[in-house]
């Protein structure tokens, strides 16, 4: 049977082709999403999605609006600056989370999609009542985002092959490589060598990844007040 134009037009609802770009983006990377590969899962021909998508990287820049749709940023409250900061970063890492594969395309399109120009705000909001100024409450912000995003994309493990089989043969012989390393010259390392190569708890890796950001814009502020 023939689809109707509804029917077609319903395919290709740009909410949806988003969607479903970054479930291909999450199940087998970047390097595989293509407007091809995305005209296939929606069975139509790939110049039936140039009428939303001018080219791959307009593709890529859907999937990282996409991706800060989910961001729910938390309402103000009485707490300190610095607490709620926590919120804001919290909740921005919170939506890269289930994406680490396509994580990284965010940071082009957080000062150009409504939820991340809401986020940069309230985020530059915060880090002047705290202290700071306009300006190094930019470039704070700035890096502090550039940090949780390759907080998210390098979580170690989270890049390995889905095939659950193949993944654990793959961190298996990472740890294999740590664990034949001389433990008189490298103690620590071969001690710790299941959590370098996979977090025990991928919840604590986060928080202590956020702890760090905020504890040192806290030091920054620290520094400049001494």
């Amino acid at each position: 049977m023939t689809p109707t134009s509804s029917q077609t037009s319903k395919r290709l609802d740009p909410a949806l082709l988003a969607t479903n770009a970054l479930a291909i983006a999450d199940a087998e990377g970047l390097e595989a999403l293509t407007i091809r590969r995305l005209a296939q899962a929606h069975d139509v021909t790939p110049m039936a999605l140039y009428r939303h998508f001018s080219d791959k990287d307009d593709l890529l820049a859907a999937v990282g609006d996409r991706i800060l749709a989910d961001l729910a940023l938390p309402e103000p409250t009485d707490q300190p600056w610095d607490a709620q900061l926590r919120g804001v970063l919290d909740a921005f890492v919170a939506a890269l989370r289930p994406h680490p594969k396509a994580a990284g395309l965010t940071l082009f399109r957080i000062l150009v999609s409504p939820a991340g120009l809401a986020m940069a705000e309230r985020t530059m909001e915060l880090l002047t009542q705290g202290g700071f100024s306009a300006d190094d409450a930019a470039e704070v912000g700035r890096q502090s985002i550039c940090s949780l995003i390759t907080l998210v994309t390098t979580e170690p493990g989270a890049n390995e092959d889905t095939d659950p089989v193949t993944r654990e043969d793959a961190l298996r012989g990472k740890r294999a490589a740590l664990a034949a390393l001389s433990p008189h010259r490298y103690p620590l390392i071969t001690a710790a060598a299941d959590t370098l190569i996979c977090p025990t708890s991928t919840d604590r890796y986060y928080a202590l990844g956020i702890d760090l950001v905020v504890a040192g814009i806290r030091g920054v502020l620290t520094v400049r007040e001494a």
